[in-house]
C-alpha cells in the first residue's frame, strides 16, 4: 500500500464525511478530487463503499431515536407510519439504481465535465428555492404523508447523476412540496440510511471480484475518515440550516463546479 494512496484515501474520506449530508454532492466532490489527484478505484467503488462510514456516523447520532422507534413499532401507529414513509421514499431509488447501475458507474461517473456543470446548475436551483417565500405545511418528519414521501423519493433519483446531490435533491423536493427546512434535512438523514446501505451492498456485490487486499485497506482508511467527519456534520447541520438556510451550500456548489470546469478546460 503506497503512502500516496493512503494520504489520498484519508483526504477523500474526509471529503466524503463532510459533504455526504449537505446538499453539495459528496460523489461529485470525490470524483473530481480523485480525478485531479490521480486516484483510481476499481469500478469507481471507493466513492460508494466509504459511504458506510457516513452511514455508521448517522446511526450512532440517531441510535437512541432509532431504538425507541424500533421498540414502539408494535404499539405505535405513528412509528409504523414513519417507517413505512421511509421505505416508500426509498423504493424509487432502489428500483432505478439496480436497473441503471452499470450506466451510472461506467458513463456518468466517468464524465467530470458533466459533474461540474450539474454542480453549478444545482447551486443556482438551490439558491432559487432557498429564496422562495414558501409557507411550510409540514414541520415533523413523522407526520409526512406517504404520498409526500414517495414524491421526495422520486426527487432522490435525480441524484444518480453525479453532481446533483442525494441530500440536495431530497431537500429541494421536500421544500417545494411544503416542508420546513429543518424537517426536510432530517428526512434526508433518515432516507439516507436505507439508500446508502443499499448502494453499498449493491456496489460491493458487483465489484467483489475486482477488489484486492490493498483496495480493501485503502477503503478502510477512507471509511474511518468519513465516519469521524460525518459525525461533526450530522450533529451540527440541522441547527445550521434552521438559522442560515441553504444559500451557503449553493454558493459552494457554484464555486467548486466553476473551478473544476475551468481546470478541465485548461487540460488538467
Amino acid at each position: 500500500m503506497e503512502s500516496q494512496s493512503i494520504v489520498s484515501a484519508l483526504v477523500l474520506g474526509l471529503i466524503e464525511g463532510l459533504t455526504e449530508f449537505i446538499p453539495v454532492s459528496s460523489t461529485a466532490h470525490l470524483l473530481l478530487a480523485g480525478h485531479f489527484m490521480g486516484f483510481e478505484s476499481p469500478g469507481n467503488s471507493f466513492a460508494v463503499l466509504i459511504q458506510l462510514g457516513a452511514i455508521l456516523a448517522i446511526l450512532s447520532v440517531y441510535f437512541a431515536r432509532l431504538l425507541n422507534l424500533a421498540l414502539s413499532l408494535p404499539s405505535d401507529p405513528k412509528s409504523r407510519h414513519f417507517v413505512l414513509a421511509i421505505l416508500v421514499a426509498f423504493l424509487p431509488a432502489a428500483v432505478i439504481g439496480a436497473l441503471a447501475h452499470g450506466f451510472i458507474k461506467t458513463v456518468l461517473f466517468e464524465t467530470p465535465m458533466l459533474i461540474c456543470v450539474v454542480l453549478i446548475l444545482g447551486g443556482f436551483i438551490l439558491l432559487w428555492v432557498d429564496r422562495l417565500a414558501l409557507k411550510p405545511r409540514y414541520h415533523d418528519v413523522t407526520d409526512y404523508p406517504l404520498s409526500l414521501a414517495f414524491k421526495i423519493g422520486l426527487f432522490q433519483c435525480l441524484a444518480m447523476v453525479p453532481g446533483t446531490s442525494r441530500s440536495g435533491a431530497t431537500i429541494v423536493g421536500a421544500l417545494l412540496m411544503g416542508t420546513d427546512k429543518r424537517s426536510a434535512a432530517e428526512f434526508s438523514f433518515f432516507l439516507a440510511m436505507p439508500t446508502m446501505a443499499g448502494a453499498f451492498a449493491l456496489d460491493l456485490y458487483k465489484n467483489r471480484n475486482a477488489l484486492s487486499a490493498d483496495d480493501v485497506g485503502i477503503i478502510a482508511i477512507g471509511f474511518v475518515a468519513a465516519f469521524f467527519a460525518a459525525l461533526v456534520v450530522v450533529k451540527s447541520l440541522l441547527d445550521f440550516v434552521s438559522k442560515r438556510g441553504y444559500a451557503p451550500f449553493a454558493w459552494w456548489r457554484i464555486i467548486v463546479g466553476s473551478l473544476g470546469l475551468f481546470a478541465l478546460l485548461l487540460g488538467f
